[in-house]
């Protein structure tokens, strides 16, 4: 069952799939229809999942279940999973390369591996308080209030 994600409680349980790009106006159109499709159907041993998303940024796509109505279970994440590989092949994008970090530099977001985000924190020219984002949070309040954070205020911390 689609909810609003506006609607769904804090505690909800999310995943953040965050693209290597930015998504065109006619890609958010065709992923809004088809996530909604997929939370339509989405189960875990054969109960409906009660499942919202959203796309910040036109960049990411976030998906949010409240698990007090139905816990998500292997076979349940593991749809979820194929779905969004599906995703990667349709719109010929990178939804699961955990390697990759999203920061903000003069208002845009942009995407870089590890090792580099390493070398410009070396570098200085990204500092603690430079705006990441941490696409490590679980809950929906995380999410809201420790997404995009600054980096002395998330797991690239550790770089500084």
């Amino acid at each position: 069952m689609v909810v609003p994600f506006s609607q769904l409680p804090d505690h909800s349980r999310i995943w953040i799939y965050p693209s290597n790009r930015k998504f065109s106006a006619s890609e958010i159109t065709q992923l809004e229809s088809d996530i909604e499709q997929f939370l339509s159907d989405w189960t875990a041993h054969g109960a409906s999942l009660s499942a919202g998303y959203c796309i910040p940024h036109q960049q990411f796509i976030v998906l949010a279940l409240n698990e007090s109505d139905q816990e998500a279970t292997g076979c349940s994440i593991d749809k979820s999973v194929h779905f969004i590989q599906a995703l990667e092949q349709s719109l010929s994008v990178s939804l699961l390369d955990k390697m990759n970090v999203h920061y903000i530099k003069e208002d845009v977001i942009e995407v870089i591996d590890l090792k580099s985000f390493k070398k410009l924190v070396k570098s200085k020219q990204i500092l603690p308080s430079s705006t990441v984002f941490n696409h490590l949070v679980t809950t929906k309040i995380d999410f809201v209030n420790h997404w995009e954070t600054t980096a002395d205020q998330s797991w690239h911390s550790r770089f500084f």
